[in-house]
């Protein structure tokens, strides 16, 4: 049997498709349940994250095995294969073994270094161990993994490399306001987290830690929301003395009404659907409070009460003369600060690799025959997504002129679900910061990399090479066991036919001729074993089992009951906390 991982990941597809890939808890349930019990298939376990879906197997075969691995993702997607196949990737043995050593260390995350994957690669073991489909190898590699991230974050800064995604959203928010430091924009912010799960505490207490005057929980489970504002009531108290935060639980039947009072939202849910729409962003910013002195300042924000909203460049430029310069404007609103091409794909319904650059629009857009005139909105974002699904990519001409400088946000929203909880129409709200997965991937794309990265890509190596090593070494014990079973017999058919032969020996000669006989033949199976271990071990060397079975004429179905034996042996014992 041999290891094979099929999957996708931020690396290999775009956000778009990635979240109609995602699976809830019972899907990943029923894909497991579903592996095991197909033919190429021995044990299986998926990773699933907020940027990558990974389906793990030991398999009898390659071919079959990629075939069968793949279709299943796509079957419990619900994303057609020959769709799903261009962003899949492949990983067998040693390669599936690095990868999953790489992912563990956080050198495969959005952001470089990253720890919370140890906590999710922890969490897809621990779910394959209690549906019963991971066996001895899925146990020895996921905890391996473990041991391999928790051993690269102690040994290398690689935590300075990177950070959390929500530290790093945090971050995103923060930029081209206070100098993009997290503390100087939140102090002071009402936020509201909507759910109560790790990453959303992890949120909620990075904003309490930045000095958020106030943090609404919102949680489906009530006693998880009311928990957690227990929590960081709690830390807040013993931390600062004053008890300035204010932490509380709504229901999630009140987020509307939060949302006219938050400065700032954090979204992750396990909703399958849309947690926030466009709509009830936009209606959230009209119907704002107005900031504490702002009427004395004679400054109202964009969007509150009697103040309209900033006008869209597709609107400004329907009310230009034909022919003037900005006739051959993109169709898509490109005012809001943190415009984001992938958000607009989003809107369009396409593939973000689709629309990589606005300016390609600029120089194809299909126009009326003789006319100069814009082209409708809808009308243009349609013919473009038509072009792109007959084209494929649209060719990049030129890369899009910095945005002027619009309207300061208000509001400012940080999605981390997966698939999305906030709809990505917010990216065109004046006055709406949002910073989403596709965001995130877009921005740590061009994210330094340190220099204790190197180090742990050569932890990385090494433990690869000793996990083949004793794989391939266990591989071959059993042979080993059944060949040593195999003299123990023949020592105890020759010791009772001798028995036949001198029926006048005692019990003292006895003895020592069996201990005699049974030294000579532990001597000569000695140098052999242990040398064809050695070679089992290293890369190529499958084949030594193989040879031992042939030249000592052993039973393959003795060899088999031996190694399920073992299986039987261990298997309380691999199934234990990792």
């Amino acid at each position: 049997m041999s290891l094979l991982v099929v999957g996708l990941s931020h690396r290999s597809a775009p956000v778009s498709v990635l979240e109609r890939v995602a699976l809830n808890a019972d899907a990943q349930i029923k894909l497991l349940q579903d592996t095991v019990a197909a033919e190429p298939a021995a044990e299986a376990a998926v990773l699933a994250t907020c940027n990558r879906i990974e389906l793990y197997a030991d398999v009898d075969k390659f071919h079959a095995g990629v075939a069968e691995l793949s279709t299943l993702l796509a079957q419990h997607s619900g994303v057609g294969l020959e769709e799903l196949t261009p962003y899949l990737y492949v990983h067998y043995e040693d390669r599936a073994v690095h990868h999953l050593f790489s992912v563990a260390c956080g050198l495969d995350s959005m952001v470089v270094g990253e720890g919370q994957i140890l906590g999710q690669i922890k969490d897809s073991l621990a779910k394959a161990q209690d549906l019963h489909t991971a066996g001895r190898l899925l146990n020895d590699l996921f905890q391996q993994a473990l041991r391999v991230g928790k051993r690269a974050h102690s040994e290398t800064g690689i935590d300075r490399a990177g950070q959390s995604l929500v530290t790093f959203g945090l971050e995103q928010l923060a930029a081209g306001a206070s100098g993009g430091e997290v503390a100087e924009w939140a102090h002071g912010k009402k936020a509201l987290v909507i759910g109560a799960g790790s990453m959303s505490s992890l949120a909620a207490a990075t904003l309490v830690r930045a000095g958020v005057a106030e943090v609404v929980i919102a949680n489906r489970t009530a006693e998880r929301a009311d928990r957690l504002a227990e929590i960081l009531n709690d830390g807040a108290s013993s931390d600062s003395g004053d008890g300035d935060v204010v932490a509380r639980a709504v229901p999630m039947d009140a987020v509307s009404g939060e949302l006219t009072r938050a400065d700032v939202v954090v979204s992750c849910t396990g909703a399958t659907g849309l947690v926030l729409t466009g709509e009830a962003v936009s209606g959230a910013v009209r119907g704002r409070v107005p900031v504490a002195g702002a009427e004395a300042e004679g400054v109202a924000r964009p969007g509150a009460v009697g103040v309209p909203p900033a006008p869209t460049r597709a609107a400004q430029a329907a009310r230009l003369p034909a022919g003037s310069a900005e006739d051959d404007s993109c169709p898509l609103e490109l005012n809001t600060p943190g415009f984001s091409v992938l958000g607009e794909a989003a809107v369009a319904g396409m593939a973000a690799a689709e629309l990589e650059q606005h300016a390609a629009w600029v120089d194809n857009a299909p126009r009326p025959q003789g006319t100069g005139s814009v082209v409708d909105e809808a009308e243009a974002i349609a013919a473009l997504a038509a072009a792109a699904a007959a084209g494929g990519r649209i060719p990049e001409r030129r890369r899009p002129e910095p945005l002027a400088a619009g309207p300061e946000p208000v509001l400012f929203l940080l999605d981390l679900a997966m698939p999305r909880d906030i709809d990505a129409a917010a990216h065109r709200i004046a006055g709406v910061r949002l910073v989403d997965i596709e965001s995130l991937a877009e921005a740590s794309a061009d994210a330094p990399m340190a220099a204790d990265v190197d180090q742990v890509r050569r932890i990385v190596a090494d433990e690869v090479a000793a996990f083949g090593a004793a794989l391939r070494a266990a591989h071959i014990t059993p042979t080993v066991v059944a060949l040593r079973t195999m003299a123990a017999e023949v020592v105890a058919m020759e010791m009772a036919r001798l028995e036949g032969r001198l029926p006048g020996l005692d019990d003292k000669q006895r003895g020592e001729i069996t201990q005699t006989v049974k030294r000579v033949v532990d001597k000569l199976l000695h140098a052999p074993t242990v040398r064809v271990k050695q070679l089992a071990a290293e890369p190529g060397g499958a084949g030594y089992a193989d040879a031992l079975r042939t030249l000592f004429d052993l039973d393959q179905e003795t060899v088999a009951a031996v190694s399920r034996a073992e299986h039987s042996n261990t298997d309380e014992e691999d199934r234990g906390p990792a």
